[in-house]
């Protein structure tokens, strides 16, 4: 069960009034659109879904018409309704795999919110609170059935793709086993939708053939009936002729790209892998056989879709800034992305430097502890009035304890960080590693 975080405690930027947060399909990052509040998703091309649907209707509805129930009167009463019933009901499954296909999630991978954490980075920051940029690989080696296969880092979606995995321009996504973007479904072809694609395309091949084959034998019973040539048959039945040409154009089509997709499926490619000549000098790791390959086309269960549309997107808490913090840069972009805990933009080497100038003369204009031995000067703010509490209570004669930053009573031991920041400052007076008098008792 989905469980919503509680709200940050922070009244930040992203704090809300108590408003609920908004579902994900309504604040989707793609160019998906979204119908009955998430339950369809489709790419942004999806007015050239009608007319798919036009060009599937409205043949078979001439036919129906102008054919099929003529042919009723030729044959007995329970064969002729068989063809219109047949024609109607292949049609709606037809346009059934087209909704399977165009209106369900083809298999979106969800963006990262930040970019992922380089091999080996343990989170720690040296060097007085400033880390290097670490520029993330463009691509990684990964062993499939014994074979290196190489996967890209996406900028868009900030993840390393997964094997097979294609970042579509159209919908602006990243899809597993991402096979093409077809205009006519107006929706990506990918691991989650490329069975009912198949199934669309070849179905389609079939009903074009139906209505070519049956337009055929009304021809053939009108010469038959009246004892005249093809021609004068031909020039009877002009809807006949229409639905002919239709769809002896439309099964080169459909037809030509069931047997294309046959061959795919049968040597385990994708449409982008064919056409990038992705296998033609190397082997094909996921290729299995034929019948193993038509297996994982048809016989293995869909997996679950990696998005919850209608789930609620959750907040993400509040984190408190820091003062210099190295980012992690893109391998495309050659400049930081973002911190990865923050969300800010994160420093090049340049603008670091630029902080730590600032700070440090801030530190050189700030009044600090003037120590009669000329132990510490021009130290922050908050460290003088640390330093000058601390100080008083040795004067007082107080019990020996230790404060924030590492004194005893009696001395002083400055930690590392707050050395190597007045070493930074370049002042005249510099702390050893010897331990001051705080003054007479």
């Amino acid at each position: 069960m989905y469980v919503v975080p509680p709200p940050p405690q922070s009244t930040g930027a992203g704090a809300t009034d108590g408003a609920p947060e908004p579902m994900v399909y309504q604040s989707w990052k793609g160019s998906n659109i979204f119908f009955l509040q998430g339950r369809f998703i489709f790419g942004p091309d999806v007015r050239s879904l009608g007319l798919t649907i036009f060009l599937i209707a409205a043949p078979v509805t001439i036919f129906c018409v102008f054919v099929a129930r003529k042919l009723m009167d030729d044959y007995s009463h329970h064969l002729g309704i068989s063809i219109i019933v047949i024609a109607v009901a292949f049609t709606l499954y037809v346009l059934a795999l087209l909704l399977l296909t165009s209106g369900r999630d083809p298999g979106i991978i969800p963006r990262n919110a930040h970019p992922p954490e380089p091999e080996g980075y343990d989170g720690s920051v040296e060097g007085g609170g400033q880390t290097p940029q670490l520029r993330l690989p463009r691509t990684k080696d990964v062993i499939v059935n014994r074979v290196v296969v190489k996967v890209k880092y996406c900028d868009t979606c900030m993840l390393y793709r997964p094997p097979r995995c294609s970042h579509c321009s159209i919908c602006n996504n990243c899809v597993e086993r991402f096979d093409h973007h077809c205009p006519w479904v107006g929706q990506c072809i990918g691991l989650r939708n490329y069975r009912f694609f198949f199934m669309f395309v070849f179905s389609t091949t079939l009903l074009c053939i139906y209505v070519f084959g049956f337009c055929w034998v009304y021809i053939k019973r009108i010469m038959e009936a009246e004892d005249i040539n093809i021609w004068k048959a031909m020039t009877k039945t002009p809807a006949s002729i229409v639905l002919i040409i239709y769809t002896f154009i439309a099964v080169w089509f459909v037809g030509g790209l069931t047997v294309f997709h046959l061959y795919l499926i049968s040597t385990n490619q994708t449409t982008y892998e064919n056409f990038r000549y992705r296998y033609d000098r190397r082997a094909n790791p996921y290729n299995r056989g034929v019948v193993d390959n038509f297996k994982e086309i048809f016989c293995t269960s869909i997996s679950p879709s990696k998005n919850k549309f209608r789930e609620r997107v959750p907040r993400e808490p509040g984190l408190p800034p820091r003062m210099v913090g190295g980012g992690f840069i893109s391998p495309n972009m050659g400049k930081a992305v973002g911190d990865i805990e923050t969300g800010r933009k994160a420093a090049t080497w340049e603008e670091a430097g630029t902080v730590v100038g600032d700070y440090e003369g801030r530190l050189s204009n700030d009044d600090g502890l003037e120590n009669k031995d000329g132990g510490l000067e021009n130290v922050s703010p908050d460290l003088s009035r640390s330093l000058t509490a601390e100080n008083m209570e040795g004067r007082a004669g107080m019990h020996p304890r230790r404060s924030s930053w590492g004194r005893k009573s009696g001395s002083w031991e400055i930690s590392p960080e707050v050395l190597a920041l007045a070493a930074g400052v370049g002042e005249s007076n510099r702390i050893g590693s010897g331990s001051t008098t705080t003054g007479n008792r």
